[in-house]
């Protein structure tokens, strides 16, 4: 009784305040908690509590902690808030844990109403300085990263960091070429659009906001997930639905349709294209039509989605007729889709080494799905990475590749399981990752299969965005001297998680509590260390472009500690360590005289300046000095691989060769202010840019094979039994 009265005398005082800010201003319905979300809160402090790695009671401590991790997710940049809101909001610091075992959730959706005004006063203070425009002759920076900075002490403080934002946001459009009179319309649009879709925020959304910020504040990896997000999570680890086989993006608050998967209904039906926009959702022969537009794109994906052989019916907008132009209905039948796209994929990196060509099969692994149910039910043909990647390798086998490179680049994890049934294709039966749970009992994971799907070279391309069980493949593979490390050192998660269904312990019949993903144990190399914090090191470096400091595990103040245990037993299966001193000599002779890759060099080095700076420059003539000189030093690249490719006759093979510097340049907008059309074509130019580490990791690869073929002595030779201990 006492905090609720604590709570409403806060309220009040926060009422008086705005008061006057209030006049004119629209803002979003008031959010109330569900009695279900009180629940499942209460239900997820008892297992965290009790049943996490790192259990921690829900004590006043902890509150503080939520407290912080909360108001860090709704307002980051501190752009909203200022230090008035925070210090009033701080009064509840102590007392979040009480409540969410009283399953009393109005402290953190009063704070969460709060977040809601404070962002659209800011939105609506955004559009009326669209009115006065802005003197871009003055001397004066824009700081664009403020998640290190102090809250604003006033409002004043508040409206000139937006004063600032809006500036920026008009002198791009302004160096892209858009007049005054469209960059009032298209930043007064996009305000505008933004400020409708904080109107779309529904409660389990701020719950879920809330729920992550108590889990995270106990262990980064710890998390909440409301019914919608498991099901999409689910979704995401079998890489299959049943839906129509439609992409979909929401543009000008339309659901349109920006790909058709080949062979599902939409695409077999040929009566949806890109660009038809979808505006009515209607369930089997009589359903009554729902007008879906303006809606958020996951409450209309949600309508398309359903029973496989079931029918929808959409009504669709075709993309070459305007808004008032004439409609036509769609029947299809609901159909199993698989998410090829995020599937293991293969190709074939020619590599040319005097006259000698090297073929090196490139896999590519975005994640380690599973569909865990599908194989519980013994179904013969589930999908998995494991299953994906075998099928690759007899694929490449049959066109005789040399060496096989599997690129795990921001692959951040996903089935323990994937890890270790990988890892056995190249390293055979074994141990492959060790165990440690809160009781600090170990247990040895294995991997089962007696004969390899790939004995020859092998190459790991890592990223900082490689993680989870990316690192147990990757650290396995080194371990063992099995293969090549290359890249740069991965994120150092070394936790392992396990889905618990609050649905299923409350014995619900509907999901309506969501899931927990918990933390229960910690993961280690079977040579005994961990890559918690430290990742995985490659044994050859590429340049780095992520800063550790604000991307990975030790970027997290709360993340678990660096440890080590006893080593497995285990037997090395390769020795790469006589041969990578050569490697490396090749490899930094060759990169020393790559364009392309000091290229890549120098650009990383100017990002990093530029995040360290922090600052863009506010003044219009010196931002179109700045941005000349890129445009200089593209152009200068460009002129310098044609040249290149000139003189070497093309010697990396047609399919390797793209242009340098074919980046858009920045028009100023947001990707749905962009014609479907031209975004498509930039997502093109992206992904067909030349990977310079993809294919210096390839030449790597091909060095080895060179090397084991003129040296038999160097490629006979066992592996040390005293191994050193990676970081």
């Amino acid at each position: 009784m006492k905090q609720k009265l604590l709570w409403l005398i806060f309220a009040l005082a926060f009422v008086a305040q705005g008061a006057a800010l209030d006049v004119g201003i629209a803002y979003p319905p008031e959010l109330k908690p569900e009695q279900t979300e009180a629940k499942a809160a209460h239900m997820a402090a008892e297992l965290l509590s009790r049943y996490h790695y790192k259990a921690v009671p829900l004590d006043e401590t902890l509150s503080g902690k939520i407290f912080d991790q909360y108001l860090k997710s709704l307002d980051p940049e501190k752009l909203f808030f200022v230090q008035t809101d925070v210090d009033r909001l701080s009064v509840n610091r102590s007392r979040l844990g009480d409540a969410i075992r009283k399953e009393d959730l109005s402290v953190a959706f009063a704070m969460f109403n709060l977040y809601e005004h404070r962002f659209v006063e800011r939105f609506t203070y955004a559009r009326n300085l669209l009115q006065k425009g802005f003197d871009f002759d003055k001397n004066e920076n824009y700081q664009y990263s403020r998640d290190k900075g102090a809250w604003p002490q006033s409002e004043g403080d508040a409206n000139e960091l937006w004063r600032q934002r809006v500036k920026n946001d008009w002198l791009r459009l302004k160096l892209a070429g858009k007049d005054d009179k469209s960059i009032v319309e298209i930043l007064d649009k996009r305000y505008q659009h933004v400020l409708k879709r904080v109107g779309r925020i529904k409660s389990e959304d701020a719950f879920q906001t809330y729920m992550n910020a108590y889990t995270t504040a106990i262990e980064p990896h710890t998390n909440y997930l409301g019914p919608k997000a498991a099901a999409d999570f689910d979704v995401s680890m079998k890489l299959s639905l049943v839906g129509i086989g439609a992409v979909l993006s929401e543009i000008d608050e339309y659901t349109t349709i920006r790909e058709v998967v080949a062979g599902g209904p939409a695409s077999l039906s040929g009566q949806l294209k890109i660009g038809d926009r979808i505006v009515g959702v209607a369930q089997g022969k009589d359903g009554v039509m729902t007008d879906v537009m303006g809606w958020r794109l996951d409450d209309t994906v949600e309508l398309i989605r359903g029973a496989t052989d079931s029918v929808v019916r959409l009504d669709v907008l075709p993309a070459d007729v305007g808004p008032d132009g004439k409609h036509k209905l769609v029947w299809l039948i609901r159909k199993p889709i698989s998410m090829k796209e995020q599937s293991a994929k293969s190709s074939v990196q020619s590599i040319m080494e005097g006259n000698i060509a090297r073929r090196i099969g490139v896999i590519s692994l975005p994640s380690f799905y599973e569909d865990f149910s599908a194989r519980q039910n013994g179904d013969p043909n589930y999908k998995s990475a494991t299953r994906d990647v075998t099928r690759l390798l007899d694929e490449l086998k049959k066109e005789k590749v040399d060496g096989v490179l599997v690129d795990l680049r921001n692959n951040g994890g996903g089935s323990l399981l994937q890890a270790i049934e990988l890892t056995s294709l190249f390293v055979g039966k074994g141990p492959v990752v060790q165990q440690r749970n809160a009781s600090g009992q170990i247990s040895v994971e294995r991997g089962t299969r007696a004969d390899v799907a790939w004995d020859g070279p092998l190459g790991i391309l890592i990223n900082r965005g490689s993680a989870s069980a990316s690192e147990i493949f990757a650290a396995a593979i080194q371990d063992y001297g099995r293969g090549l490390i290359m890249g740069e050192r991965s994120f150092g998660k070394g936790t392992v998680q396990t889905m618990v269904n609050l649905d299923q312990i409350a014995k619900s019949s509907k999901p309506q509590l969501g899931e927990l993903k918990m933390t229960v144990a910690q993961f280690f190399r079977v040579n005994g260390g961990t890559t918690q914090l430290r990742g995985v090191k490659p044994d050859i470096d590429f340049p780095a472009v992520f800063d550790g400091s604000d991307f990975g595990e030790s970027s997290f103040d709360n993340a678990l500690p660096w440890a080590q245990i006893k080593a497995a037993d285990y037997s090395p299966v390769g020795d790469l360590e006589r041969m990578l001193p050569i490697l490396l000599t090749m490899h930094e002779a060759r990169v020393k005289n790559d364009q392309d890759f000091r290229n890549l060099q120098e650009d990383i080095a100017e990002s990093k300046l530029q995040r360290k700076k922090n600052l863009v420059s506010l003044n219009e003539a010196e931002r179109r000095k700045e941005r000349d000189a890129l445009e200089a030093r593209l152009k200068s690249r460009k002129l310098q691989t044609h040249s290149a490719i000139a003189a070497s006759g093309d010697a990396l093979g047609k399919t390797d060769v793209r242009e340098s510097g074919s980046v858009p340049t920045d028009d100023g907008l947001q990707a749905d202010e962009r014609t479907l059309s031209k975004e498509l074509a930039n997502e093109k130019v992206r992904r067909d840019a030349k990977d310079v580490l993809l294919i210096e990791a390839g030449r790597i690869i091909g060095d080895e094979v060179t090397v084991l073929k003129s040296s038999v002595k160097l490629a006979a030779q066992p592996k040390p039994a005293s191994l050193p201990m990676p970081e």
